[in-house]
């Protein structure tokens, strides 16, 4: 077995599970063994974008033991955007 950590995370509620999965498993599965978003049915999963340890891939990736799956929500704001406003009021 391999052991996997699954992250979701809103402003208000974060989740990391841990969830055995059989060697060859794929992120997807991983994911759905999780059952992580069942505390988030707001999201679809199918629509959001996953990674491991900060790289996004395609859920058809096979996991190895040791990987952090994150689930990536879309941003609230524009990044870039919400600095040039605050740089715009420092002038």
């Amino acid at each position: 077995m391999n052991t996997v950590e699954v992250v979701f995370a809103t402003p208000k509620i974060q989740r990391f599970l841990e969830v055995d999965v059989e060697p060859g498993a794929t992120l997807i599965e991983a994911v759905v063994m999780s059952n992580i978003m069942s505390d988030f049915p707001e999201y679809d999963i199918g629509e959001l974008k996953k990674g491991v340890w900060g790289e996004v891939k395609a859920d058809d990736y096979v996991v190895v033991d040791g990987d952090r799956i994150e689930i990536y929500r879309p941003l609230v704001a524009d990044p870039r955007e919400t600095r040039k406003r605050r740089a715009g009021r420092r002038s």
